[in-house]
């Protein structure tokens, strides 16, 4: 539009210039260059006002005096009323994260949110918004909320329902065994906030719940204590199965003499100790060999 208002500019300088041709002969001669000029730049400005283009992944809305037109613009190029702004909309997905971390954060420093628990304790949640516009909504929300939805809705309505459901539970569960239901339930409601105003929330992301130092300290206590019983119980299982084992084994030892000396005769041992003396006499190595029982031992000796 600058372009086109300065080629009228230089034509109108043209005109004027022509007007003087005779009583000021060097500003005559700058009349065709100026005109050529003008009409070029009037030209192009006028193309350039005329024909906008919309980048892929965005959408336009046309705003014509302060009226926002039904029209969305789809990625390409358009021709809309020179006079007329184009606002374009981002139609991927996009995040907004709240983290108590200083440079994670969409706001510089700490901008985690802070809630109070069913149990009164303040908890401290690190939270990441995945979503989008609905293109077919967004003269709507350029209407009524404006271009700059983020600190308008996004951000507000997340920390608002994080806050409220937040009440329903316990610092401990929250951050352990009901954790996840809290996040759907924070979904739902924000998903339905979102939804009216022409947003669709695509993921609800809880990077990290803080809990207060001294609950911290009571579950790491908790924690501790289980594992402790846990070691204890398994000493004991071990001490058990051993005790079993040994039970086992002496009563095999038990049983197995049982049967020995219920069967064993004197004659069967004297033929075991006369099988191990032929045995060690046909060995090569140095012997003494005792023959007889005890009573009438006779030597035998082997210098080999």
């Amino acid at each position: 539009m600058f372009l086109f208002i300065l080629g009228v500019l230089l034509l109108v300088a043209g005109f004027v210039v022509g007007r003087n041709t005779y009583t000021n002969a060097p500003a005559s001669r700058a009349r065709l260059p100026l005109m050529i000029v003008g009409v070029a730049l009037a030209v192009l400005g006028f193309f350039t006002s005329t024909v906008r283009q919309v980048d892929a992944g965005e959408v336009g809305v046309v705003k014509l005096f302060g009226r926002v037109q039904s029209e969305v613009l789809e990625p390409g190029l358009h021709l809309v009323n020179p006079l007329a702004d184009v606002v374009f909309f981002d139609k991927r997905t996009q995040n907004y994260t709240m983290s108590a971390t200083h440079d994670e954060g969409d706001k510089e420093g700490d901008d985690a949110i802070r809630v109070l628990t069913a149990d009164g304790l303040e908890v401290v949640i690190d939270l990441t918004v995945l979503y989008r516009v609905i293109p077919e909504q967004t003269p709507t929300i350029l209407q009524t909320i404006g271009p700059d939805y983020q600190d308008r809705i996004v951000r507000p309505v997340s920390r608002t329902r994080v806050r409220d459901n937040a009440v329903s539970y316990d610092a401990v569960a929250l951050y352990s065994t009901r954790r996840e239901e809290f996040q759907n339930r924070i979904l739902r409601s924000i998903e339905t906030d979102f939804k009216k105003r022409g947003l669709l929330l695509e993921q609800l992301l809880i990077r990290n719940i803080q809990l207060p130092e001294s609950v911290k300290q009571t579950i790491e206590s908790k924690i501790n204590a289980e594992q402790e019983s846990q070691k204890m119980q398994f000493v004991l299982t071990k001490e058990k199965q051993e005790a079993d084992r040994k039970r086992v084994e002496a009563q095999g030892i038990a049983d197995y003499q049982r049967i020995i000396s219920a069967e064993l005769t004197d004659k069967q041992l004297r033929y075991e100790q006369i099988k191990a003396q032929r045995e060690l006499a046909e060995s090569p190595n140095s012997k003494i060999i005792v023959l007889g029982d005890t009573k009438g031992a006779q030597l035998l000796i082997d210098g080999r």
